[in-house]
C-alpha cells in the first residue's frame, strides 16, 4: 500500500506541476496581447538573448562543423565516400545539432540570467510593487521574454548552421582536400525546405520551453523549499538550466518522431 501512496502522491504531484506550468505559459501569451507599449521591452530582450549571446553561438557553431567535418571524413572515407561530407554536415547541422545546441548555449547564458533576474526582483518585493502600481508582473517581465525568444532562437539557429557548415568546409575541403565544388554541390543537392523548417519548428519550440522554465523558475523562486532568499534564487537558476537542458534533448526527440512519419 506504501508504494500505491507514492505513486498517487508522485502522479497528483506530477499533474500539479505541469498544470502550474500551462497556467503560467497561457497567461504569459496573453500579456503579449494585452500589455502596452510592448515593443521596447521586446527589443530589450532580443539584445539580451540574442546579440550578447552571439559570440558564443559563433564559437561553438565554428568548431562543431568542424568536429563534424572532421569525424565525418574519417567515416566516410571507410567506404569511399568522402563526397557526400557536406550533404552529411548540413544535414546534421541543420537538422538536429544547429536548434539544440543553440538552445542549450542560450539556456545557459540567457536562460540563467532570466531567472536570475526574475528571482531577484521577486524575493526583493520589487515584483510586488510593480502590482501594487497596477504593473502586472506577467506583462512587464514574462510575456516580453517569450516574444523575444520566438524571434531571436530562428535567427541564431540560422547562424549557428552556416557558421557550422563554414566549420565543415574548413576542415574538409581547406584541411584534408576533398573538392569545394563537391562539397557545396552536396548541400545543394540533399538539403531541402523541409529539412530547414523542421529545424526552425525545433527552434521555435526550444525557445518557448526555454523561456518558460526559465521565466516561472525565478518568478515563483520565493516558493522553494530549499533555500530563503539569494539561496534560492541561484537554487532556482541551476535548476532552471537543468531542467531546460532536459526539456529541449526530449523535445527533440518528440518533435523529430513526429515528423519522420
Amino acid at each position: 500500500m506504501k508504494v500505491l501512496v507514492w505513486l498517487g502522491s508522485w502522479a497528483l504531484s506530477l499533474l500539479n506541476t505541469l498544470g502550474s506550468f500551462f497556467i503560467f505559459f497561457v497567461d504569459g501569451i496573453r500579456h503579449i496581447f494585452t500589455t502596452p507599449k510592448m515593443a521596447p521591452k521586446v527589443i530589450r530582450q532580443m539584445y539580451a538573448i540574442g546579440v550578447q549571446s552571439l559570440f558564443v553561438i559563433v564559437l561553438i557553431g565554428l568548431f562543431t562543423g568542424m568536429v563534424l567535418g572532421l569525424q565525418g571524413y574519417y567515416v566516410l572515407v571507410k567506404f569511399g565516400s568522402t563526397g557526400f561530407l557536406g550533404a552529411a554536415v548540413s544535414l546534421t547541422l541543420v537538422r538536429e545539432l544547429g536548434p539544440v545546441l543553440t538552445a542549450i548555449m542560450l539556456a545557459g547564458r540567457a536562460g540563467s540570467a532570466m531567472t536570475a533576474e526574475i528571482g531577484v526582483m521577486r524575493i526583493t518585493d520589487q515584483i510586488d510593487a510593480l502590482e501594487v502600481m497596477d504593473i502586472p508582473g506577467m506583462g512587464y517581465l514574462v510575456a516580453p521574454r517569450f516574444l523575444a525568444a520566438v524571434l531571436v532562437f530562428p535567427l541564431l539557429t540560422s547562424i549557428f548552421d552556416v557558421v557550422g557548415i563554414f566549420g565543415g568546409y574548413l576542415t574538409g575541403v581547406q584541411l584534408l582536400g576533398i573538392g569545394e565544388g563537391i562539397y557545396f554541390g552536396r548541400i545543394a543537392a540533399s538539403l531541402t525546405a523541409t529539412d530547414i523548417w523542421e529545424g526552425f519548428i525545433k527552434s521555435l519550440v526550444f525557445a518557448l520551453l526555454m523561456t518558460l522554465i526559465c521565466c516561472r523558475q525565478g518568478y515563483f523562486a520565493h516558493l522553494r523549499k530549499d533555500g530563503r532568499g539569494p539561496e534560492a534564487v541561484a537554487n532556482a537558476t541551476t535548476s532552471a538550466v537543468v531542467i531546460s537542458c532536459v526539456a529541449v534533448l526530449v523535445a527533440d526527440y518528440v518533435v523529430t518522431s513526429s515528423m519522420l512519419r
